[in-house]
This record gives C-alpha cells, structure tokens and sequence, in this order.
C-alpha cells in the first residue's frame, strides 16, 4: 500500500515550529484509515493548526453542482474558521491568509482539466506568492494514472474549469501540477510537496489499496474518474451526464436518442477499452429529472487502452448528426462565466466544437491537436516526481 503525503508528513515530523498553519482540504481528504487530515495535523502541531479552506462543493462536499455556493462556517469537530473558496470569492484574501503563516494543501484530484480543485490551488500559490506565504502540498495520487490526452486549452477559452495550457487529461499528480504551474506561468510562490511513497505513474487507483473517499457528489467511485475526462463534456448539453442517477458520468443520455442510429454512427470510430451498453435511466435530479432517458453506459473494459475522451468526443459528434433539431448546447452561465458557451470552456477550444459540427474526423483532429500536446508532455517532463 502507498503513504499519501498526509501520512509522510505524520511519520517525518516535519517541524513547522512557531508557524500558524492553514489547511485546505474537504471530507475526501483522509489517511490510509479514514481519518481525516484535519486531525492528523492537529494531533502533530496542536493550536498551530489556525484556519481551515474548502474547495467547491463545500467543506463536507455536500453541494451537487456546479455554482452552488458555500458560505464561510466554523468547523464543528476542531470550532476552527473554515474558509470557502467556493463562495463571495475563489482566491484567498489578504484577510483569510493573516491567520497563517504556511498553507498546507490535502486535496484530492481526479486528473481532468475541468475539475476546479486545480484552480483553487492556482489561486492559493498566486495568493501566497502575493502575501508572502508558504505552501506545502500533500501529494496524493492521480486516480487515472499518468496517460496524457486530448486537446490543450485555447487562451479565449480561459476560466475557472480551465486557467492553463493543458490537455483534458493531465497525466500529473496535485504536486507535480503546482510545480508546474508555479514556475511554467511565474507565480513564484514559496512551495515544497510532502511526495508518496509506494505509488508510480502506471498505477490507477484501484491499484494502490487505499480507500476512496467521494472528493464530489457526482464522483462516487474511481471507475466514476476514470470516465469523467470524457463525460464531462456533457455538462455543456442539454444531455443528461448521469447526475441524479447511482452512476453519474458512467450514463449518458436524453428522451429524444435512440440506440441504434448512434451506434450506427460510432461504427468509423475506434473506441479502445470499452463497451457502450445500451439501455434507459430515469434521473431523480437535474436535466431531464423523471423522465426516461435513451442512453448508454460506458463500462470501461481495459483502463490501460481506454481513451475516455475520445470515446465521448465521438458519443458527441453522433449525437449532433443523428439529432440537429433536438440536441442543444447548455447556455451560460457556467462556472461564474456569464457570455460564453459552457461547450467551449469545457472543451477548450471552439475550433474543436465546430470542427465535430462540422463532421470531422476525431482522428484529423487528434492528428491536428499532437503538436501542442508533444510540447505539453516535453514541458511536464522535468516536474514528474514518479516516472513516466
């Protein structure tokens, strides 16, 4: 089994004395038995520990989607100040950062551009770069290994599901992300990782032995990741993702697809690593609550090939030709974006969502998108702390 950077930092002692400590974490954020970072950094550095932070979807991770805020609150196990970054702001203030001297980060990601946990460190680095403050982060795995894909981010797509030039599918744990971000865009922040031991870049999560705990409402299980860099897309439709439903992001669909049309249209692409298993679910929630959705869900057959992007890049491009009339883009606003389309944000690109509505092969535009990732996979090299 590994040692996450919570538990290396609790065995190494590492003596932070006469700092006041701050610690962003959610209910996610737990040793090898469950127990949660909060308490293993009180227990190591008492009333140091000053201040905690939370990301989206709040502290306990009780919030379904995305826009629905947390509040500031007090924590009811340690009656320490809990922070939202999710809330009246998503960078810490000179305020909240006065009651620290070093912010510890326990966050666990799920390898996607999207997923905002990401940008909330961005915007913890850029503050403490500003207020003179250190970060420390508590390296954790990426539950969907090391694999790289899909397009990199387009600067007029920028938000905050996706702040950098990155592919949808990063490849990199949360500590190798804030080194690189922090000296490929010059933040410049003060910042050391706690790194695992035991863990490689070739493991998924089910490989590592250590228990999942739901980081999100709509992430239940690791097999929920590794569909996620796909099914996301989604979010951007008016098709249901699965939300509202025991496996959010493995079902998609909507009232008005019929199988057999789009898997008539899925026969030119290759799909490596998976089945697409026709049937009909109901959400309870959400988009389309009540009603019977034609659909599929994605059951992931051999991780080490499947490609989660491209299996819903092509989903997506059937579903535009089977159904021009129905098929409709979710309108902003998204993620505190009040103009743009939430499509493009998510995909990173408007040429890519005009070139799948214009019928393009996702083989031309995987072709059309390597040389920016080449650059990517070249520019990450030096930050891997794992391996490859």
């Amino acid at each position: 089994m590994i040692s996450v950077g919570l538990e290396k930092l609790a065995q190494s002692k590492v003596s932070f004395s006469g700092k006041r400590i701050g610690l962003l974490c959610n209910q996610a954020s737990t040793d090898r038995n469950i127990r949660h970072s909060r308490d293993v950094i009180q227990d190591l550095y008492g009333d140091q520990l000053t201040c905690l932070f939370s990301p989206q979807h709040g502290f306990f991770s009780e919030k379904q989607d995305n826009m629905i805020e947390s509040d500031h609150c007090k924590d009811p196990v340690t009656g320490l100040p809990v922070f939202s970054l999710y809330g009246e702001t998503r960078k810490p203030n000179a305020e909240m950062f006065e009651h620290l001297d070093i912010l510890l980060i326990d966050i666990v990601d799920v390898g996607t551009r999207v997923y905002t946990f990401l940008y909330t460190m961005a915007y913890c680095l850029e503050a403490a770069a500003e207020y003179g403050k250190q970060v420390v982060v508590l390296d954790r795995p990426n539950p969907i290994g090391s694999a790289v894909e899909g397009n990199i981010l387009q600067q007029d797509c920028s938000s905050f599901v996706g702040l950098y030039p990155i592919p949808m599918r990063h490849g990199m744990t949360f500590g190798e992300l804030a080194c690189f971000i922090n000296e490929e865009f010059a933040i410049g922040a003060d910042l050391q990782v706690i790194p695992m031991q035991g863990w490689n870049s070739s493991m998924l999560f089910r490989d590592t032995g250590f228990p999942w705990v739901s980081p999100s409402p709509n992430m239940p299980t690791p097999e929920t990741a590794l569909v996620y860099p796909g099914q996301v897309i989604w979010e951007g439709t008016n098709c249901s993702e699965g939300r509202g439903t025991t496996l959010p992001f493995e079902l998609v669909g909507a009232p008005f697809w019929q199988h057999d049309p789009i898997i008539e249209r899925l026969a030119a692409t290759e799909l490596p690593g998976c089945y697409l298993r026709p049937l009909v679910f109901q959400p309870t929630s959400g988009k389309w609550a009540e009603q019977s959705c034609v659909g599929f869900q994605v059951h992931v057959t051999d991780p080490e090939i499947f490609l989660p992007y491209r299996t819903s890049l092509a989903l997506l491009q059937a579903v535009i030709q089977c159904y021009p009339l129905q098929f409709a883009y979710k309108e902003p606003p998204y993620e505190y974006e009040f103009d743009r389309l939430p499509m493009d944000l998510i995909l990173g690109d408007v040429a890519l969502r005009q070139a799948l509505e214009s019928g393009e092969p996702l083989s031309v535009l995987e072709k059309k998108w390597q040389p920016e990732l080449d650059y990517f996979l070249e520019k990450r090299r030096k930050y891997l702390l794992y391996g490859e």
